[in-house]
């Protein structure tokens, strides 16, 4: 049975709802910790290295954008500042990739893609699979049309 956990959080909720679920949750919250912060325990930031690091964080989610400046000692992290943004993310990429190509492809064949909703279902499937292979590689390709 749970009894106790550590409750992620996103720099851009209110602290207010997280306290409410843990006094009707019932369970002890050990801490709680931003989404960057997580990020950087999950890739072993807190073991790396010996002394003092300053180190910035940023989480780009598919909605949302959260940054920390954090120092990492012993494998304590101590917030120096934390930002989001909820209105920049992962979906903002794919809209104006998808923009883009919707424009380029009126002006190099004169129609109109907006008006085609399957060709921009597979237009936005290509992007975001574009999206996701930019995340490890220096080119991808887009052969949705």
């Amino acid at each position: 049975m749970l009894s106790s956990l550590c409750l992620l959080t996103s720099t851009t909720v209110n602290a207010k709802p997280q306290r409410m679920l843990e006094r009707f949750s019932g369970l002890n919250v050990l801490r709680i910790i931003n989404e960057p912060t997580a990020a950087a325990i999950a890739y072993g930031l807190d073991k790396k290295g010996q002394g003092e690091r300053n180190v910035l964080i940023f989480d780009l989610g598919g909605g949302t954008f959260d940054v920390s400046i954090s120092t990492i000692e012993d494998g304590i992290f101590e917030v120096k500042s934390t930002a989001g943004d909820t209105h920049l993310g992962g979906e903002d990429f794919d809209n104006r990739m998808v923009n883009h190509f919707v424009a380029e492809f009126k002006r190099k064949h004169k129609k109109d893609l907006a008006t085609n909703p399957r060709a921009l279902r597979r237009l936005r499937t290509a992007c975001e699979r574009a999206k996701r292979t930019l995340s490890s590689s220096t080119q991808a390709s887009i052969d949705a049309l």
